[in-house]
C-alpha cells in the first residue's frame, strides 16, 4: 500500500475507533489527525495553520453574537410569552398543547436557532403542562424534542453559517430564507400528527379562540419577536452584514432582559456570558480541528474516492440523494453537528451539485438531517437534556421518539426531492 493509503486508514480509521471508544469528537479528531500528519511526515505547522484558519474567518463572528443573544433571551421570560402568544393561536383545536408546543418551539427557534435552548427552555415549561393536562409523558417529550429541530432551520441560524463558510460563496441571507419555510413545513408534518394522535387518544382541548388574548400576548411578546426581526431585516436588505446584525441583537436583546422585562436582575449577566463561553469554546475547537482534518482529507484526495465511489455504484438522481441521507444521518448519529458540517460539506455539495441541486437547498437538507441527529441516540445532544427534565432514561426516550422520526424523515424527503420547498423564497427575493 502506498503512503497516502495508509494514511488515510489512519485518519478515517483512527477517527473511528477512538469514536468507538467514547472519546470526545474534538479529541478523536485531533489525535486522529496528527497521527496522520505524523505518519505523512508533513510538518505539525500545518496543523496549527489549518486549526486557526478553520476560525479566523469575519463571519464567524456572527456565531458567538448568535449565540449570547439566544442564552440572553432564554434566561429572561422571552420562552413564558412565546408559550402563551402560541396557546392563544393554536390552543383551542384538538390536542392543543401539543400544537401549541410546535408553534412555540418555530417562536423560539427563530431567536435561539438551538435545539439544546428550545428544550432547556420551553421543555420545562410544556412538558409539566402536557402531562397535568392528560398528556402521556412520552408522547410530550417527543414532541418537544421533535419540535425542537425548527430551530435550526427558521432563521437565523448559526449552524446555517458554519455550512456558508464550509461551502465557500453561499450567501448567508439567502440560507436564511430557505430555511423559513422548510422550518414552517416541518412544523405543519409535526401538527398533523399531533391531530391524529390526539383524536386517537382523546387528548383534550384548550380554550376558545379569543382575538383579544392573542393580541394581548402578542404585545406582551412583541419586543422579543422583535430581535428576530431585526436580524433578518438587517441581513436582507443589506443594511447589516451577518455578524453586525447579531451584535445589534445583542444589543437588544439586552435591553428587552434586563430594561424592558426587567424580570431578571442584571448580576445573572455574568452567568450567560459563562454560559454562551462554554457553548461557543466548544465549537470553535471544534471547527478549528475539523479544518485540520477536511484539509488533510482534501490532502489524501479522500473526497475524490468518496465522488467516484458513489457516482460509480449509480448515476441515478433520487438514488444518490438517498445515499448522500443515509450517509448524513449515520454521522449525525455520532458525531458532533459543526464537525460534520465542515468535514462532510467539502465531500458531498460536488456530489450534489453535479446532479443539480442548488448548493442552498443541500445546505438545508443538512441541516434538517443532521438535526434529526441531534435527538437520535448514542450522542444525541437534545436527549439528554430532555432526560434530564423528564426523569425518562435515554432507551424509553428513543422509543417514544420512533413515530417522530418517521414524519420529520418524510420532511427531509419532502425537502430533499422537492426544490421549491427551499428555493421559492430566495428565488422570490433573489432573481
Amino acid at each position: 500500500m502506498t503512503p497516502e493509503v495508509i494514511g488515510t486508514w489512519i485518519l478515517i480509521g483512527g477517527f473511528l475507533v477512538l469514536i468507538a471508544l467514547r472519546v470526545p469528537i474534538v479529541f478523536a479528531v485531533g489525535i486522529s489527525t496528527v497521527a496522520a500528519f505524523f505518519y505523512l511526515d508533513i510538518p505539525m505547522m500545518m496543523v496549527v495553520t489549518n486549526i486557526v484558519k478553520g476560525v479566523n474567518s469575519f463571519s464567524l463572528m456572527a456565531i458567538p453574537f448568535f449565540i449570547l443573544a439566544g442564552e440572553v433571551m432564554s434566561a429572561g421570560s422571552i420562552s413564558e410569552r412565546l408559550f402563551k402568544l402560541a396557546k392563544s393561536l393554536v390552543g383551542q383545536f384538538r390536542g392543543g398543547l401539543a400544537h401549541v408546543n410546535v408553534l412555540g418551539s418555530m417562536f423560539f427557534g427563530g431567536i435561539s436557532g438551538s435545539p439544546v435552548a428550545d428544550v432547556s427552555s420551553l421543555g420545562v415549561i410544556e412538558i409539566p403542562i402536557m402531562e397535568k393536562d392528560g398528556y402521556d409523558l412520552d408522547f410530550s417529550a417527543g414532541i418537544t424534542m421533535a419540535s425542537s429541530v425548527e430551530g435550526l432551520l427558521i432563521p437565523p441560524s448559526h449552524n446555517m453559517i458554519i455550512y456558508a463558510m464550509a461551502a465557500g460563496s453561499v450567501s448567508i441571507a439567502k440560507l436564511f430564507l430557505a430555511g423559513m419555510i422548510p422550518g414552517i413545513l416541518l412544523g405543519l408534518f409535526l401538527m398533523i400528527f399531533c391531530y391524529i394522535v390526539s383524536v386517537k387518544r382523546n387528548y383534550p382541548k384548550g380554550d376558545r379562540f379569543s382575538f383579544k388574548v392573542m393580541a394581548a400576548a402578542f404585545v406582551d411578546s412583541f419586543f422579543g419577536i422583535c430581535t428576530v426581526i431585526i436580524i433578518m431585516v438587517g441581513v436582507l436588505t443589506g443594511l447589516f452584514t451577518a455578524t453586525e446584525s447579531a451584535a445589534i441583537a445583542v444589543v437588544w436583546a439586552t435591553l428587552v432582559t434586563f430594561v424592558i422585562y426587567r424580570e431578571l436582575p442584571v448580576k445573572e449577566m455574568w452567568n450567560i456570558l459563562d454560559r454562551a463561553l462554554g457553548t461557543l469554546s466548544i465549537i470553535m475547537v471544534i471547527m478549528g480541528v475539523s479544518s485540520a482534518f477536511g484539509w488533510l482529507l482534501a490532502y489524501l484526495k479522500v473526497p475524490e474516492m468518496i465522488i467516484n465511489g458513489i457516482l460509480g455504484f449509480t448515476s441515478n438522481r433520487i438514488l444518490i440523494l438517498v445515499l448522500i441521507n443515509i450517509i448524513l444521518l449515520f454521522l449525525g448519529m455520532i458525531m458532533d453537528m459543526s464537525s460534520i458540517i465542515i468535514i462532510t460539506t467539502p465531500i458531498l455539495l460536488p456530489i450534489a451539485v453535479s446532479i443539480g441541486m442548488d448548493p442552498i437547498q443541500f445546505g438545508v437538507m443538512m441541516i434538517l438531517n443532521l438535526g434529526i441527529g441531534l435527538i437520535t441516540p448514542p450522542v444525541g445532544a437534545v436527549l439528554f437534556v430532555t432526560s434530564g427534565i423528564t426523569g425518562l432514561k435515554i432507551e424509553r426516550l428513543a422509543k417514544c421518539m420512533l413515530p417522530f422520526y418517521l414524519v420529520m424523515v418524510g420532511a427531509l424527503l419532502a425537502i430533499t426531492y422537492i426544490p421549491a420547498i427551499s428555493m421559492a423564497v430566495p428565488n422570490w427575493l433573489y432573481p
